[in-house]
């Protein structure tokens, strides 16, 4: 979801003008004489207050304000027409079709399938496979071809054995012989993937296409799908641009030998990982199922660990070097926890077809419309051999407004079907005979037809879809007008930001910081010589050498420019020059030799403009809402809002 999609479902508030109560009563505020009523207030400050992250904004008084800001923006960007704006309406008009498909999809067909994808994603299945390859459009001699080769194959596989027949017949071209491994739902064709599920263990399918050619399938095993994973890691990566820095494979193993030495996990990480969503975390990661991490190397060690607090060697994946600890593991989560996940993904999938079946049927029978059209062979008769050129064109005796079918209250004429098929020729090669091409055309026209007649119909034949379109319509609005008012012009004001930034400079700081080196050790006695050794200025990879060995880490390095937050150094570190007392970090034991103190400075403009651009726009928007408010008069009914607070107070 795009920036503009995570502002308008932040932003869209029920608007919904058409149900508003009519008396004045009720009317909470009005901008400009445009009533704002109790109900929807109410509605709206239940429905979002779990979205206001400000404590501050979330009292009745604080939150009629950001409501009155939302309805002055409104009441702007209307009086701008941004409604009439051509990008504002195709915008609007793919959220209304995309949104309409959840309300037209057939219910109990997609539970259906819902309810078999979840036992499919809860399992897998072992298979290997012989595919005939054939394109999806072959004529009807090459297709028969296909179709004898695949039903000879399938006869010999079971006198000589699927995988000898396999290995032989596979030459990465025509035919294609495949140990395809474990796998579950979701990850085949869908006819594929029913015929895996659909077939025994031992057994081999009947032939079956799909748009790869024909296929058998040999079921090799079926288990329960592995679950959940949840571990935590170490990870160490090279950095770039650093010749000083230790080589990722020689640190991570330094790691290892000392969580082997007794050292915690937990402890190890807060440290030395590299990754710092997880660091401060003890390097615990989210639960993950299989398919979920983009690293095949990293979940096959998740799930090669078998009892809780196992720890992995150290191990290579694409984003640098890990260790790995296994904290939790648990089975694929119930149906209920999964069914809305799931459903998205039916409706993706080629299953989709089945549900878009369903709707069409259903859709016939309430507009009352038949399959059958007598006027298919007129147009068989008048459709000759151009079409498969793309150079077909209507007789010129065309009689177009001729009725043709009728969908709820819109009659369809000759010439709406006459222009699908000239628009449909260009999708239509292979010669087939007039009448099945007719017919085959007459069959997507009339359904795509009756789909599209009740979604341009959906907002008086549904409320809640009624509803939801006009929160996205006027969260769109309220978009275009903060882009073109405020985000986009903020951005161009070059010279105000400037002088914004020269006004309030002292809010931007790079912190005092020093430029040291920590020494990480379980043992004070060795920090004791260590230290010494530092005050004397040797150098590190000395120290490392007289301290360590190839058997035994008892000291690790970490050097930096660091804040006070730096994850190496203790809390309340004191900045100053020299070898610092031994203190206790994580779990450790650390000494910080800090070589410099850099002093807080301001950041410049440069430095520091992300920030600055965020809070100018922020200055400028205030001063637009002041703008608004004396432009259009905002009337807040006490009495009434008195009646809200009393409502809000005892729900």
């Amino acid at each position: 979801m795009n920036y503009k999609y995570l502002f308008i479902l932040f932003f869209s508030i029920s608007i919904f003008c058409g149900y508003g109560q009519s008396d004045n009563k009720d009317i909470l505020f009005s901008v400009d004489d445009e009533p704002v009523y109790i109900s929807e207030f109410l509605r709206v400050y239940n429905k979002n207050l779990d979205l206001v992250q400000d404590e501050s904004q979330k009292g009745v008084d604080e939150y009629l304000t950001l409501f009155t800001n939302y309805k002055l923006k409104l009441k702007e960007a209307k009086a701008l027409e941004l409604q009439e704006k051509e990008s504002y309406k195709r915008e609007l008009a793919s959220y209304k079709s995309q949104l309409a498909k959840s309300y037209m999809a057939d219910a109990k067909v997609t539970d259906v399938l819902i309810r078999e994808a979840y036992d499919r994603v809860a399992n897998e299945v072992k298979a290997a496979h012989i595919l005939v390859k054939i394109p999806s459009n072959a004529s009807p001699q090459d297709t028969l071809k296909a179709y004898n080769e695949i039903i000879k194959l399938r006869n010999r596989a079971l006198k000589e054995g699927f995988e000898t027949v396999r290995k032989e017949v596979h030459n990465g071209q025509t035919v294609y012989g495949e140990d395809l491994g474990y796998f579950g739902g979701f990850k085949m064709v869908y006819k594929f993937e029913n015929a895996a599920f659909n077939t025994k263990v031992g057994d081999i399918s009947q032939p079956f296409r799909t748009q790869f050619g024909y296929h058998i399938v040999n079921v090799q095993d079926k288990r329960a799908s592995r679950g959940e994973r949840t571990v935590a890691h170490i990870m160490v990566v090279e950095k770039q641009n650093d010749s000083l820095a230790e080589k990722p494979d020689v640190r991570i193993q330094d790691i290892y030998k000392k969580l082997n030495q007794g050292e915690a996990f937990e402890a190890l990480a807060k440290q030395f990982s590299d990754d710092g969503n997880s660091a401060q975390n003890g390097g615990k990661l989210a639960p993950f199922t299989a398919g979920q991490i983009n690293s095949v190397e990293f979940e096959d060690t998740a799930f090669s660990l078998k009892e809780i607090g196992d720890v992995s060697e150290p191990f290579k994946t694409a984003y640098g070097w890990h260790i790995m600890k296994l904290l939790g593991k648990k089975p694929v989560e119930s149906f209920e926890t999964m069914k809305l996940e799931l459903e998205q993904k039916v409706k993706k999938d080629e299953r989709s077809k089945l549900i878009d079946d369903a709707l069409f049927s259903n859709l016939k029978a309430k507009y009352k419309v038949s399959d059958e059209q007598p006027a298919l062979s007129y147009f068989a008769s008048i459709v000759n051999d151009n079409y498969f050129k793309g150079t077909w064109e209507l007789p010129k005796d065309f009689k177009g407004n001729k009725p043709l079918v009728k969908i709820g209250n819109q009659q369809f004429t000759y010439q709406d079907f006459g222009n699908y098929l000239l628009g449909n020729q260009r999708n239509t090669l292979n010669k087939i005979d007039f009448s099945i091409l007719v017919s085959n055309n007459y069959t997507s026209f009339l359904n795509t037809s009756v789909v599209q007649y009740q979604e341009d119909n959906l907002e008086d034949e549904n409320e809640d879809y009624a509803n939801i379109v006009s929160e996205y319509r006027d969260g769109l609005l309220l978009f275009d007008l903060m882009e073109n008012t405020i985000w986009n012009s903020a951005k161009s004001d070059s010279l105000q930001i400037e002088n914004y930034y020269n006004l309030h400079k002292s809010k931007y700081i790079t912190p005092q910081r020093v430029d040291a080196i920590v020494a990480s050790s379980n043992s004070q006695k060795t920090l004791k010589k260590v230290a010494k050794l530092l005050e004397k200025g040797m150098a590190l990879e000395q120290i490392k050498a007289l301290i360590n060995s190839n058997d035994k880490i008892d000291v690790i390095f970490t050097k930096d420019i660091m804040d006070s937050e730096h994850q190496a150094l203790p809390k309340n570190f004191i900045f100053k020059t020299g070898v610092s007392k031994i203190q206790s970090h994580n779990g450790a034991f650390v000494i910080v030799q800090v070589k410099e103190v850099l002093p807080e400075t301001i950041k410049t403009l440069e430095e520091a403009k992300g920030l600055v651009i965020s809070d100018y726009q922020t200055h400028k928007e205030e001063l637009w809402l002041q703008e608004l408010a004396n432009k259009y008069k905002v009337v807040v009914n006490e009495e009434a809002l008195k009646q809200v607070k009393n409502q809000i107070k005892n729900q």
